[in-house]
């Protein structure tokens, strides 16, 4: 029976007394009563301390010593930032841990003067294992994985103490993680750019082996995508026979030829008559206009008139930001260089007669 257990037999015990005592003194017991209570009440606790040392038997003799030996110090060493090979190299990962030791009786009492330093290299070697087959990409993941490899007491290599490690962390230097980031985003980048490559190819191989492969292709093509613009397809057969051709450089077919749109030298006269404006035909610049509105006024190629006027007119509108129409002008008529509208004679004409300066 354990300390704790005597104590509480021995309370029990008293209190019981007590109880009794008070009852007795209240119902008015006989006097031989109070004798045999008091036996009772010596007796029953010994019996019961005699009943547990018969059923606890004797205590070993290698359990006292165990309970008698003094606990086992365990002792620890901190180590930060130790460079730890990668699976890549020059990746380094760097190591930060609290190594815990506690010594062994070592064969043939060898004095252990650096208990630290045994341990440290001991939870070095084991890191150091599971470390240099690991690619540097995730650090974090690798640190779990070394907390748990380390946290367990294992012997040293010389059999003096048991180590493990804790509080383990696991990085990699910052300019090494930026690398990592980057090529990381240049692999991504690269595999869009496979991916965009080879869907531009699969594209490209379905136009010219598929649609494009000849004219029947095309319109098939066509007529899928437009099914209710079947005259519309119609009127782009000559349309579709060029594409067709230049996708393959080849000529159009004869038989298609007439269906391809006709230019302005090949318009029926009818077209021509009718004054229907012709495809593409360039609008009129404002130089256009000038040529019609000196025509208008008589003023003839080789008037002398006309390039006096184009200047004047390429001066004016030169101040309104208008440079490349005033170039135009002066490119067509091309104007004496001497000549401004302040001259007071304009030249000889060609009949030898001095024009006079028109009036604007």
């Amino acid at each position: 029976m354990t300390t704790g257990c005597k104590t509480t037999t021995v309370f029990l015990t008293i209190l019981c007394g007590l109880l009794l005592t008070i009852l007795g003194l209240t119902q008015e017991w006989p006097a031989y009563v109070w004798p045999v209570l008091a036996v009772l009440l010596v007796a029953i606790p010994a019996v019961i301390f005699k009943i547990s040392a018969v059923r606890r038997g004797s205590m070993p003799v290698d359990l006292e010593e165990q309970r008698t030996a003094p606990p086992v110090e365990r002792r620890e060493h901190h180590v930060s930032r130790v460079a730890m090979p990668s699976h890549w190299a020059d990746y380094d990962f760097l190591f930060s841990a609290t190594v815990r030791w506690y010594p062994l009786e070592a064969p043939g009492n060898d004095p252990v003067l650096n208990p630290a330093g045994l341990a440290v290299e001991a939870v070095l070697n084991r890191a150091r294992a599971i470390t240099e087959q690991r690619e540097p990409g995730r650090p974090s993941l690798i640190q779990h994985e070394l907390s748990g490899a380390l946290s367990r007491m294992r012997p040293d290599p010389t059999g003096h103490l048991q180590v493990m490690a804790e509080d383990i962390t696991l990085v990699l230097r910052e300019h090494d993680q930026e690398r990592l980031d980057r090529l990381a985003e240049v692999r991504k980048d690269k595999a869009v750019w496979e991916h965009q490559r080879k869907y531009e190819q699969s594209k490209r191989a379905y136009l010219t082996e598929d649609v494009l492969k000849d004219t029947g292709s095309a319109v098939v093509w066509w007529l899928a995508k437009n099914d209710d613009q079947v005259e519309q397809t119609v009127a782009d057969l000559g349309l579709l026979a060029q594409l067709t051709s230049a996708a393959n450089d080849t000529d159009v077919p004869e038989r298609l030829r007439d269906f391809m749109p006709r230019p302005h030298s090949e318009r029926p006269a009818s077209d021509l008559l009718q004054g229907q404006p012709a495809p593409f035909e360039p609008q009129p610049t404002a130089t256009d206009h000038f040529e019609t509105f000196l025509n208008s006024m008589g003023f003839t190629d080789g008037d002398v008139r006309r390039p006096m006027l184009a200047k004047q007119i390429a001066d004016v509108i030169r101040t309104q930001d208008q440079h490349e129409t005033a170039e135009d002008l002066l490119r067509r008529y091309d104007p004496p260089a001497s000549f401004t509208p302040d001259d007071d004679e304009p030249p000889d004409s060609a009949d030898g007669t001095a024009n006079e300066k028109p009036a604007i």
